[in-house]
């Protein structure tokens, strides 16, 4: 009698069962198996096609002006964006030494990560018990706006890690600035150094003083809480901070 072979569907049922009874003996290594498949799913996913194309091409969006646009439909508000695109060379000295500063004083130098402030940051973070200070870099900032968001979770933050690495090989150190000089958020809508300048100071970013350049960069952390042309206490100290920095390193 001729021997009758199994029908494909009976075969991929025996391999199912033997999956599932595999993952009941082993039920750490396979959730460990499991959450490693996602982590590679997700890194091989990342837009380092993007990154590449910024060498030439100026974004129009980033992800956290989507995430601005859908929390003011969420309000029932209207999204409204200012935003003027200017090369590097046109934004003044003194706001780009004030904003190296003030985020990332090593970002010359550094590969996208600075391990110093980082280590800095950890053990303060753990002595307050809190997010005290941060630590990240122009690179991550940048990384950070264009294709992530402000969520704080693990695999986010693996993520932002190997696309500022990927950035630093991929772009020059101008153009890094350049894009975050016109991208970050200076104000509620406002972004970029251009808006910021024309918005608080009714002027274009060429044309700002030195003060002023050193009180756009003293809002950076924190854009909907302060105003960059208000007499605050915060912004008084923290650019004349910057302004002092400055002129120790004989900017």
């Amino acid at each position: 009698m001729p021997e009758v072979s199994p029908s494909p569907s009976t075969g991929v049922r025996g391999r199912a069962r033997r999956i599932l009874a595999f993952l009941r003996r082993r039920p750490v290594l396979s959730v460990m198996s499991f959450a490693f498949a996602i982590v590679v799913v997700q890194l091989a996913v990342l837009p380092y096609g993007s990154i590449k194309e910024l060498k030439t091409r100026n974004p129009k969006q980033t992800a956290f002006m989507e995430e601005h646009e859908a929390h003011a439909k969420e309000k029932g508000r209207r999204f409204r964006k200012m935003q003027y695109w200017i090369p590097l060379r046109q934004i003044p000295r003194d706001l780009v030494d004030a904003v190296v500063v003030a985020e990332d004083g090593t970002f010359w130098s550094h590969g996208g990560f600075d391990w110093y402030e980082f280590k800095e940051s950890v053990e303060r973070n753990l002595e307050e018990g809190r997010a005290a200070r941060g630590a990240s870099t122009i690179t991550q900032q940048l990384v950070k706006n264009l294709y992530l968001s402000s969520s704080k979770n693990p695999l986010r933050k693996f993520k932002e890690w190997v696309l500022t690495w990927y950035m630093e090989q991929t772009l020059s150190k101008s153009r890094i600035l350049e894009l975050y000089l016109n991208l970050i958020e200076w104000g509620e809508g406002v972004y970029g150094a251009e808006a910021a300048s024309r918005y608080y100071f009714d002027k274009s970013a060429p044309a700002l003083t030195r003060e002023e350049a050193a009180r756009l960069a003293a809002i950076i952390p924190s854009p909907r809480r302060h105003r960059a042309d208000v007499d605050s206490r915060y912004v008084l100290r923290r650019s004349q901070l910057i302004l002092e920095r400055m002129a120790a390193r004989g900017m």
